[in-house]
């Protein structure tokens, strides 16, 4: 089978295919044929900035085309979705059974890589922020996949107003199409009127200016892997707060609260209740492309590779 690889760290140009043995499904994991793959940022960045050399994880979405010891609840020919920790950049992927979901009918291979891992980011690290009716709510990252996601979970919980932060006046039309009411740009030397809620996917440089965003007994939610270092003074004088959000914690933590949360994802998209933007569908051997639309901060929603 193929498979995408680097050696070192560096720019998309690092990326290579290569062939490799298909994998064997261990106690308790699903073979996977992909037919979709999800690239995400902190993937780019792990092959920009990593210590070293390691797999590509990411989303994977496709049909069980084998099943180890153990496995509950799937079978061979299964449609499914998942998380992959080893090599998700691949023409087959192994999956564990706890981090694997069924893809329905209604919805393509492309939808639910789009869709589930993105869907449960945006919507786990709006509500972290403790939102209210009527407040002012902020997402930088707007553009992509989990950005755009989180506007419109805002939209629809009952914001005031919805400010999309981006990082080119290019994406304005499009956030403005997924219900931001203002745009503000990265480099803007203010971001307008002071919101109640901050959903930041992008970190470092920007922490600043997003703190300073924040209205008094505002929350800032960084969910990015970008990491940065925020000013205690800057939340001090706001009575500001910061809240960290993972995914993996609630995927752990509150299995029951997981499964519940990806199984209404599916429903609003079978009522056609939720946009799910695809930026790009790239084939596999081209994933040096594919990282190279998302450092460039082009994209316009999720990024797909097509085995």
């Amino acid at each position: 089978m193929r498979r995408v690889r680097y050696e070192m760290t560096g720019g998309p140009e690092v990326l290579f295919v290569e062939e490799a043995p298909v994998p064997e499904p261990g106690p308790g994991e699903l073979l996977v044929r992909n037919e979709a793959v999800g690239v995400t940022l902190p993937a780019v960045r792990k092959v920009r900035e990593g210590a070293g050399p390691g797999p590509l994880g990411g989303e994977v979405a496709g049909v069980v085309a084998a099943v180890g010891e153990g496995v509950t609840g799937f079978s061979v020919g299964d449609r499914v979705t998942g998380l992959c920790f080893s090599h998700a950049y691949a023409e087959l992927s192994v999956v564990h059974q706890a981090m694997a979901s069924h893809v329905p009918d209604r919805a393509t291979a492309v939808d639910a890589v789009a869709l589930v891992r993105s869907g449960l980011v945006a919507r786990g690290a709006y509500e972290a922020g403790r939102p209210r009716p009527g407040d002012a709510v902020m997402v930088t990252a707007a553009a992509g996949a989990i950005g755009s996601l989180a506007l419109q979970y805002a939209k629809a919980g009952g914001a005031s107003r919805v400010v999309a932060a981006v990082g080119s006046a290019e994406k304005a039309e499009f956030v403005r199409s997924l219900g931001a009411d203002e745009v503000v740009l990265y480099g803007d030397e203010s971001w307008g009127d002071p919101v109640d809620v901050v959903v930041d996917g992008v970190g470092g440089e920007l922490l600043g200016p997003a703190v300073r965003a924040l209205a008094p007994g505002g929350r800032l939610v960084a969910f990015s892997s970008g990491g940065g270092t925020i000013d205690a003074y800057e939340l001090l004088v706001r009575g500001a707060s910061v809240i960290g959000f993972q995914m993996a914690a609630i995927a752990r933590d509150e299995p029951e609260a997981y499964v519940r949360r990806r199984d209404e994802l599916w429903e609003l998209h079978r009522d056609h209740a939720l946009r799910i933007p695809v930026a790009a569908e790239i084939p596999l051997a081209e994933a040096a492309r594919a990282h190279e639309l998302i450092e460039s901060r082009r994209n316009l929603g999720k990024v797909v590779l097509v085995p």
